[in-house]
């Protein structure tokens, strides 16, 4: 069973957070330039089995999509053509940022760490996909109880 990766796709950065073998914890793996994630992802993908990646999808609090929506759309597009074996899913990541933040300040980090954008940006794509995990979970369980 390989892993399922998770993005937090932003214009300049993007966090990436990887489950373990068997899928059960979501950690944070690293931050890249959004420029550069292609041949990261080519990379990761030559030494570890990945069978899905989670991609962020902002969406306002009235539902309309983000600003940002179109470059999830266009890297999407880009990221299926470079990996076809891989699916791809969006997943909404609604307060993730607001999260992170406030893990970081819960952990002690210090002020100068907080400031730090691209760990912010590894935390929210570690609270995507330990959420897209939960709900696997919850939908596993609600067709056992059918």
């Amino acid at each position: 069973m390989g892993r399922i990766l998770a993005l937090d796709y932003g214009a300049r950065r993007t966090g990436i957070a990887v489950t373990d073998p068997s899928r059960i914890i979501a950690g944070g793996l690293t931050t890249v330039k959004s420029a550069e994630l292609i041949p990261y992802l080519a990379s990761y993908f030559a030494s570890e089995e990945v069978d899905l990646v989670i991609i962020g999808r902002p969406t306002q609090m009235s539902g309309a999509p983000s600003p940002n929506q179109a470059n999830i759309q266009r890297f999407m597009k880009q990221f299926a053509r470079q990996f076809p074996h891989v699916p791809v899913q969006s997943y909404d990541e609604r307060f993730t940022s607001v999260l992170a933040h406030q893990t970081i300040l819960q952990s002690g980090i210090g002020k100068k760490a907080r400031q730090n954008k691209s760990l912010v940006d590894e935390i929210s794509a570690t609270i995507i996909l330990q959420s897209y995990l939960e709900s696997l979970r919850k939908q596993k369980s609600a067709e056992n109880k059918i």
